[in-house]
């Protein structure tokens, strides 16, 4: 999921994974009490599908202000705000489908989507099918597209922060901080943004954890009527996915997982955020050699050296003189990540910054700059920013002490400063989280989970291929389909036949395959 600014820096996007060397486990910090083995969460959730297959899905056409329109339709699905008090407080789930286009013969049930996040709304995917998208043409004959806000996201009992129009306002401080001062100012922000987050949301705080969402997607199993799960997940989806399969082994289907993170305990969710600095370095410097290969079209440098001395140049200036007096490092930050996370901003944010240096200014400012006319816009970026803390603060113990953030991002920068300041300061309110924080899960496999399909790029900067590794370890009988040599996040969106090929057929058939399988990459971007 793509992450906006917070804070005084730029957000980076969600989930890493364990890297060899990377820095150490954080002491633990609050704890609290195992969230997927609770009698109580076991028997709660069990109520509560029960009574969603009862009640079923009420289907009809979706508000006009949500975007979504005929013939996909929406809907409610009632889940306990806390699984162990299943008569207590009741929240309202936004769900959404397109029925699936094939004879009734063909059709094999629904197909759930979380696309990552935590924070990213999955509303849209039934729009997959009204698109006519040629990935998924097969897919869509079989399966019901199901999408869905998770808890805290977008229509589903929202959480929030801060006032939006304050979160989106810019310019930002650099996140590079040059003093101990820079360093107190962005503690002191990351405090007050916990804080708010607790005087704002705190009723749902302690309940913002993945467990949770996991047993949400149970229900929203049964009210669509499902006996078993069919689940896509992408990014930190694929740790939903991974967390349901804990916890609901024989109600699983068919799950495929896309860019991984990696589910051990050690790894969810401060190392995680280390090892991504390292991987989101690998991917830029795979961007600027490629923006060098062309520079024929865009003039910024023929070599990765030169490309990066333009890059600190640029950022260099609009530290002295925010662009348009609202573009800083921040906000240059927030722009040029989407290039390591996807091929598909390649070419744009290269033309953008080329065309910025032929005396073009408006282009970057409209591409870097908040809309402060999108009252909806920035509502749905803090509202995402807020799940993203909510989650990732609540699912495991996060250090308290400064001196560790302070000594690891530090030494990080050194080598790999493109995002490590900038994801520091994302992530430093979960060191002042004002609800309780979780043990993560044990991920593993257990009795009656069948073969899930792993897909992963080896250069993923935000899930680093080595989750991918991880997980497949942890999900006895799983196949993994790795592309090797690239680097965009969210393989199963790209057209790669050798992955797409098998992605179809496991979904149809469930056939995985008698072996692992590595696909030669997808086309390289063209200028």
């Amino acid at each position: 999921m793509r992450r906006t600014t917070v804070l005084g820096s730029a957000g980076a996007l969600v989930a890493g994974t364990l890297i060899a060397g990377a820095m150490a486990a954080p002491a633990a910090s609050a704890g609290g009490r195992h969230p997927g083995r609770g009698d109580a969460e076991a028997r709660g959730v069990a109520v509560a599908a029960q009574r969603a297959a009862k009640a079923g899905i009420d289907w009809k056409d979706c508000p006009k202000d949500w975007g979504l329109t005929a013939p996909i339709q929406c809907g409610w699905v009632t889940v306990p705000l806390d699984y162990a008090k299943p008569n207590g407080k009741k929240i309202k789930l936004a769900v959404d489908r397109h029925v699936s286009t094939g004879t009734k013969r063909e059709r094999q049930g629904a197909l759930l989507y979380n696309p990552g996040g935590p924070g990213g709304s999955g509303l849209r995917f039934p729009a997959r099918i009204t698109a006519k998208n040629p990935l998924w043409t097969k897919t869509a004959k079989a399966y019901d597209f199901v999408g869905f806000d998770p808890r805290g996201v977008g229509h589903s009992a929202p959480i929030s922060c801060v006032d939006p129009q304050e979160f989106v306002k810019a310019p930002k401080a650099d996140p590079v901080p040059d003093s101990e001062a820079d360093k107190l100012a962005q503690r002191k922000l990351a405090r007050e943004y916990a804080e708010g987050c607790g005087e704002r949301s705190g009723e749902m705080l302690p309940h913002m954890t993945t467990p949770n969402t996991a047993r949400d997607l149970d229900v929203i199993r049964a009210a669509l009527g499902e006996k078993k799960l069919n689940f896509l997940g992408v990014s930190y989806g694929t740790y939903l996915g991974a967390v349901y399969g804990t916890l609901f082994p024989t109600h699983v289907r068919r799950m495929v997982v896309d860019s991984v993170v990696d589910p051990s305990r050690k790894n969810i969710w401060y190392r995680a955020n280390l090892n991504q600095d390292i991987a989101f370095q690998t991917r830029w410097d795979d961007w600027k050699a490629w923006v060098a290969k062309h520079d024929d079209v865009y003039g910024i440098g023929d070599t990765p050296q030169k490309v990066e001395k333009a890059w600190l140049e640029l950022r260099a200036a609009a530290k002295k003189k925010p662009i348009g007096g609202v573009v800083g490092p921040a906000e240059l930050i927030g722009f040029f990540q989407g290039a390591p996370y996807y091929d598909s901003a390649w070419a744009p944010t290269a033309k953008t910054w080329s065309a910025y240096r032929a005396g073009d200014t408006q282009a970057l400012i409209d591409a870097a700059a908040p809309d402060m006319s999108d009252l909806a816009g920035n509502a749905a970026s803090e509202n995402g920013n807020a799940v993203y803390n909510a989650v990732e603060c609540a699912d495991a113990p996060w250090p308290t002490d400064w001196r560790t953030w302070d000594r690891d991002s530090t030494r990080l920068h050194e080598k790999y400063p493109f995002m490590t300041w900038a994801n520091a300061w994302m992530n430093l309110p979960c060191a002042t989280w004002p609800a309780k924080q979780q043990t993560p899960l044990d991920v593993k496999t257990r009795k009656g989970l069948p073969p899930v399909l792993i897909v992963q790029s080896t250069r993923d900067a935000a899930t680093p291929y080595a989750g991918a590794v991880e997980l497949h370890k942890r999900f006895k009988g799983s196949r993994l389909i790795t592309e090797k040599d690239a680097g965009s996040h969210g393989v199963t969106g790209l057209l790669n036949p050798c992955v797409n090929e098998r992605v179809d057929t496991y979904l149809l058939t469930g056939k995985t395959g008698r072996r692992d399988v590595t696909c030669t990459p997808h086309a390289t971007p063209k200028p």
